[in-house]
């Protein structure tokens, strides 16, 4: 489905019942937008692993802006603050009131930042693997420095200088960095979640070759009203534990969890505990469950 707001056009998909019989009545579940990393990739990587929070709110997966399925435009626009007030238009377009904001990574950036500007608008706010400044850089900068092969060194420096000119070359750096992203072995799955992802070289190359070097969401955290979940992986090699803590602090109802055995990506590392904290931070735990599904 695609939402044509603002100056752009964005794709989202739905996934799950928005009202559900209960007795005498039709009860209204929460509804959650799940925003993905890069920027430059897209939701895809995000399917199958968070379908099961389906049967606890309806999920909303989105493109950001010149990504994956969403329309292609004038590049300069490809920004975390257009990101942030396309989910505001997309809300509305919707017919919204207020909902769930999940990101991860860079969607974790962009939404930590609606959460702030859009504080009567969120009900729950999860973040994980992100975080809230450019300090981040740096730091993975250094930690590749100690754990990085030379390949992987090599490949990352098209990141850090933002010189990606093909969407085989994007494709090409997280197939050898994978190892760094994520503490499992390679898998066949994995490799084929990164072949459903439609890349944009535009979209990274202007984050990281410009707003990512300098953006400071810290100042903006403390407005954040909505009840918090920040999640962290103890192996992150980009966004280190330290940012998630960090957030942590600065939001005035925060959660704060570290999975001990996770890499970037989370729900690849332990995709069970990632569901299950999300659905009981937002809904609480099932009755008479122990797991989704």
């Amino acid at each position: 489905m695609r939402a044509k707001i603002r100056d752009t056009e964005l794709f989202f998909d739905v996934e799950g019942v928005g009202l559900v019989p209960e007795d005498d009545r039709m009860r209204e579940k929460p509804v959650a937008f799940l925003l993905h990393g890069g920027p430059g990739a897209d939701h895809s990587t995000y399917k199958p692993t968070f379908s099961p929070l389906a049967q606890a709110m309806q999920l909303v997966y989105i493109d950001h802006r010149g990504q994956g399925r969403s329309a292609r435009g004038d590049r300069s626009t490809y920004t975390l603050d257009h990101n942030v007030d396309d989910l505001e238009a997309l809300r509305q377009y919707l017919g919204l009131e207020r909902i769930v904001v999940i990101g991860g990574s860079y969607g974790g950036m962009v939404a930590m930042a609606y959460a702030a500007r859009y504080p009567q608008n969120v009900a729950h706010l999860v973040v994980y693997a992100t975080a809230a400044h450019c300090g981040f850089l740096e730091r993975a900068k250094a930690t590749l420095a100690v754990r990085g092969t030379p390949e992987q060194q090599r490949i990352a420096d098209r990141l850090w200088n933002a010189e990606f000119e093909t969407e085989a070359q994007l494709a090409e750096y997280f197939q050898v960095m994978a190892p760094l992203y994520s503490q499992k072995p390679q898998t066949t799955e994995g490799s084929a979640g990164r072949g459903r992802t439609i890349f944009s070289v535009d979209a990274i190359n202007v984050a990281f070759g410009g707003f990512l070097r300098t953006f400071d969401l810290r100042p903006e955290l403390p407005r954040i009203t909505a009840p918090t979940l920040v999640l962290g992986a103890r192996h992150d090699w980009i966004c280190a534990p330290e940012f998630s803590e960090e957030i942590a602090q600065w939001i005035p109802q925060a959660t704060l969890q570290i999975f001990e055995t996770s890499g970037h990506l989370m729900r690849s590392d332990e995709p069970q505990a990632l569901l299950d904290a999300i659905r009981d931070f937002v809904v609480g735990p099932p009755i008479g469950a122990d797991e989704l599904g």
